[in-house]
Order: C-alpha cells, then structure tokens, then sequence
C-alpha cells in the first residue's frame, strides 16, 4: 500500500508542469520594488488597525511574491523578508503562521550568537499567546518573561552575551516617541512630497513601528528585567585576547617614519604632537570637502553656533549611547536611557539629529587614536568629508554633487601621494540602495523604476572614481570597515567595503574575546578581523572614551599595518595583506581571521630588510 502510494505520488509529479524556475539575485539593488498608496497620515495609519491592515495586505503580498518567485543569493536578505512577514503574521493573529517563519529564518542565521537566539522573543509571545489566550493581559505578560528566561538560562553566555547586552538596551530606551519620531518626522514627508505614495523601501519600517507599539512597548519592562537577570547571573569577564597580542614600538630606535591617513570626519590634529605630516607652512597637513563637496578649511566637523554650547552634552550622550549598548552603569548611560525612554515627540528630530551630529564631530578623531595607538613612527594626515546627520538629506543626491564627488577623490588621492602616504584607513560606507532611499527622501524622482536608475548612475559614478583612485595608488594601503549592517557587504554593494583590489583590505569586528561582533557585517572581501568592541580612543579635546563598530576594528588593522611598514618600509600592500593573513588566527568555523600583531610584527622582523 505504502509502496504503491509513493509511486503514485513520484508517477503525478513526474507528470505535472515544472514549477516555474526563480529568478537568481546576485544583488540588493536587483530586487524588485513596489509603491503603496496611503492615506491621511502615517502616525494614524500605524496606530489604526484598520487602516493598517490594508497596507499591511499589500506588503504581505509583494513581499510574499519575492519570497516564493526569486532565489535571494544573501541570507540577510532573505531574512529580513521573513521578518517582516513574521512581523505582520503576529500582528494578525496569525501565530503559527509567526512561529514557522521563526524557524525559517533562524535556519537562515549565520552567526554562532544568531542561531542560538534567533526567534526567541517571538517564540515565547507566540506560546504566551496560545497558554493565556492573551496579547495584552498582565497574565500574557509574565509568561512572556517566564519562556524568555527559560530559553535563555542554558545559552553559553560567553556567545551571547554581547546580543543580549543589546536587546537589553534596545528595550530600555524604547518609547512611543522613539517609535514614531521616524514615521512623523521622516517618513510623512515623503508621502505628502510623492502626494500619498511610499515605496517598498520604506513600508517596512511602518510595519516595524506598528510591530515595536503594539508588541515591544507593553513588554518594555519584562524584557528589561528578563535581560537584565540574565546578565546579571553572568557576571563573566571575557578573556582579552588583544593585550597579548598588541604591540608597541619603542621611541628612539632607528625606524622609518610612516605616512597614515585618516580618511575620516576629522581629526583633532592637537591629540597628536610631534606626530604630524606638516604642509609647507609647516601646519598639519589635511584636505577637506564639505557636504556639498567645496574645499573646507574647518579641521572638524562644523558645529552650527547655535549647538556650540551643548557640545559637551552630546559628547557625553555619545559615551551614554555607548555604555547602554554595552551594559555599562555609568552615569552617562543613565542620562541617555532617561532621555530617550521618555523622550516628547516634538523633541524627537532634535534629539536625534543631535546625536548624529555628535557621532560625526567625534568619529575621525576616535578612528585616528586607535591608529596611531603604539606607534611613535606614524606620522598623521587628515583627510576629512563630511557626512550628513540630518532626518532628510541635506544636500540631496544628484549627478551634479556625484561628479563632483568623483572629482574631489581624484584629488584625495593626491594629497595622499603628495604626503607619501603608506597606509589610509576608511571607517565609512554607502551602497546604492542608500542613494535610492535618500532620491525618495528628497521627493526626486517620479517612480522606484526612475529613482533606482538613477541611484545608480550616481552611485556607480562615485564607485568608478574610488576604484580607479585606489588603481592609481598601488603603493598605498587602503583599510575600509567591512560595516555595521549584519548583511554581506558584497551583496550590499558597500563601498569601499566590496572594492576587490590588491592594495585595498576589508576589516570585520569582533570582541575582545575574539568572538564576531552582533553588528558586523562580511562578505568575500573581509579578509581580517580586530576588535571593535568597546575600543577606547580619544574624542576632540583629549577625552577618552570606549566606542563601538567596524569603524574601531578598521584602525587597529591600519595601525598594525604601519608598525610593520616602520620596520620594513619595503614591503608593498599586498605583501602588507599577506603577511597579516598568515599570522592571523582563523576561527574553527572559517568565519573569523583574528588579527595577530605580535606574530605579524615578529615575522616581519624575521624577513631581510
């Protein structure tokens, strides 16, 4: 009988139509884009359930069409669909349905921390629901925490650990205005500029904020207490492998000066005494372009006069920021959670803007410490762009800023072999879906078809300039951050992070334990890892503060990159990768090279002059 049924079932499949083949995307720009109409304003939308759930109709099936009709070549990709599909299945009811799109996407996880949390608070919802019935009950509630720290209690915490200390964080600061701040202040602008439409590019996020109001605030304070018992259970300090590792060159031995550049937001060339590339007139040597892309003799990021005076605050809210994320109990810590969680909507653009314009002020100066740690031989120059901070772009992408941007490189890569530059780190990054975004931001571009064409005329423009400035410099070391994104910088069109050239490195994060960063991002190109977690280094000013990203692990290779070079300035890029490669640590699981100075330096110590 058995026997008969199976070959009945393979005789039927054998005989019916082929499933029509997926389309293969090899690329994030190459998935297809869909536009909704919505009505009135998006704040009410979001809170409304009938009048998102025709929204939330239209995005189930376009997102479904992708899922079912294309053969996504990134997980992350893939798993982003999923949780937006996953997102809008529990926000209907549709808890089954929320629990197996769980399991799909945590078969998708890459990371040793991923698979192991993956799903987790939404598995315990989705039981919690089913044992009270509830969504909303005080009942709903405790058994949420009760499974969540069930599922945790057996997790090795040395591979969580850093995961949690964010989700933790994540929930302390959430609040209403931090959930809608974006959909009034960012997104409403949009939709009454392309008169009542919104892309699939950013649907997305108004199901992500209906998904944080009606799930993630009421469990604020489970989910505090839950993370925080666990973390507190586990007061385990990771073992730091880096300070075996680090090295640091004696002064005052007969060592070649090396020319690094810090490709950056600015520097604070007075952290730096005795320690600079000089011009002519004998002061620090830097270039620099504002947003617009015009020469700009300011040494840092510009301050507008009417934030001068805060500009100690929002230093110390980017430490806050910082120590949240790492579940460190500092005062400024406190500062920050307590202003976020109870954060008033008509603050929220401020606030934020704010905190993007201190990340940039501090950035390349905390980049250049981390280089230069170590190090008596590097000598210092700035190369400094601006990056925008501001809700909506400003200025918004066009050919015109492009091309100017392409010839601006033209003459950073100048000012680097003017200087004899060696080493040049690039802790920043940008991908052509970002271009696309920032074209609907801005109101340009009447359809997805019009703005994604555009996007990459201007994208690719910018990527041709670097990749052929980076060419025609192959005697200079170019260090880019792999990203913060959790995504394949490949897949992602990152640049410079995807730029496959000899003289050019990309750099992943990890911990002090060596253990891969929550937040980083990878790809085919990451060829070396250091630790970007809670780096310390230097702010404007002299402050010393510990700071996150790949923007942190970037340097440390940039700076190791110089001690060798200080030893035997012979040595060309591509034997700077090799021999950084060969004396790294590779991961059990392939997906880590752990950078090793000590043995690096040793072996280029050993090779003949």
């Amino acid at each position: 009988m058995l026997r008969t049924a199976t070959c009945l079932a393979l005789l039927l499949a054998a005989s019916a139509p082929a499933a029509a083949e997926k389309r293969r995307v090899e690329r994030a720009a190459d998935l297809p884009r869909f536009t909704y109409r919505v009505e009135g304003k998006l704040e009410q939308l979001v809170r409304d359930p009938a009048a998102f759930g025709k929204l939330a109709a239209a995005v189930r099936r376009d997102l479904q069409s992708v899922v079912d009709g294309y053969d996504i070549a990134d997980k992350s990709a893939r798993r982003r669909l999923l949780g937006t599909l996953a997102q809008l299945d529990f926000l209907e009811g549709r808890y089954a349905d929320a629990a197996r799109r769980a399991g799909e996407i945590r078969a998708l996880e890459e990371k040793p921390a991923d698979k192991l949390i993956s799903g987790m608070l939404l598995r315990a919802m989705v039981a919690a629901q089913a044992a009270t019935g509830s969504t909303s009950s005080e009942a709903y509630r405790k058994e949420v925490g009760r499974l969540l720290a069930a599922e945790l209690q057996p997790l090795p915490f040395a591979v969580v650990e850093n995961d949690i200390k964010g989700a933790k964080s994540g929930a302390e600061i959430i609040g209403e205005a931090l959930v809608l701040g974006g959909v009034r202040d960012r997104l409403q602008p949009v939709v009454e500029k392309a008169g009542g439409l919104l892309s699939s590019e950013f649907a997305p996020d108004l199901v992500a904020s209906r998904y944080a109001l009606v799930t993630r605030l009421p469990l604020k304070q489970t989910l505090v207490q839950v993370y925080g018992d666990y973390l507190a259970a586990h007061r385990v300090e990771k073992p730091d492998i880096w300070a075996a590792r680090d090295v640091v060159l004696p002064p005052g031995k007969d060592l070649t000066p090396v020319p690094i550049a810090i490709w950056d937001s600015g520097v604070d060339a007075a952290l730096f005494p005795g320690r600079l590339r000089l011009d002519a007139a004998g002061r620090a040597a830097f270039i620099a372009f504002d947003r617009w892309e015009n020469p700009s003799e300011s040494e840092l990021m510009p301050i507008p006069a009417e934030l001068r005076s805060r500009l100690p605050a929002m230093k110390s809210r980017t430490k806050g920021l910082s120590d949240l994320r790492s579940n460190i109990d500092s005062k400024e810590a406190s500062e920050v959670k307590l202003l976020l969680s109870q954060l008033k909507r008509e603050e929220y653009r401020g606030v934020v803007e704010e905190l993007g314009l201190a990340g940039n002020y501090v950035h390349g100066s905390h980049v250049a410490g981390i280089a230069m740690a170590g190090n008596p031989y590097a000598r210092l120059a700035s190369a400094r762009i601006e990056f925008g901070y501001a809700l909506l772009p400003d200025p918004c992408p066009s050919r015109e800023l492009a091309e100017k941007n392409a010839a601006n490189v033209k003459r950073y890569i100048a000012f680097f072999q003017q200087q004899g530059v060696r080493v040049v780190n690039m802790s920043w990054g940008g991908t052509v879906k970002d271009v696309e975004r920032e074209l609907e931001l801005c109101g340009t571009g009447k359809t997805p078809e019009e703005r994604q064409a555009l996007a990459r005329e201007i994208f690719d423009t910018g990527k041709k300039a670097l990749v052929a400035g980076f060419t025609s410099a192959p005697g200079i070391l170019f260090v880019a951050s792999a990203g913060n994104a959790n995504q394949d910088s490949t897949f992602a069109e990152a640049i410079p992070a995807d730029v496959d050239l000899p003289n050019v490195v990309t750099v992943g994060a990890v911990d002090k334990a060596g253990d891969e960063a929550p937040f980083t991002s990878y790809g085919r190109t990451v060829k070396l890892h250091a630790n970007g977690y809670q780096v310390e280094s230097f702010l404007p000013g002299g402050d010393r503060v510990a700071l996150s990203g790949t923007s942190m692990s970037a340097p440390q290779v940039t700076g190791l990159a110089a001690k060798l070079l200080a030893v035997r300035p012979k040595l060309t890029p591509p034997e700077l990768v090799a021999l950084m490669q060969e004396t790294a640590e590779r991961s059990p699981d392939g997906r880590r090279i752990l950078l090793h100075p000590a043995r690096a330096l040793a072996a280029a110590q050993a090779r003949q002059p």
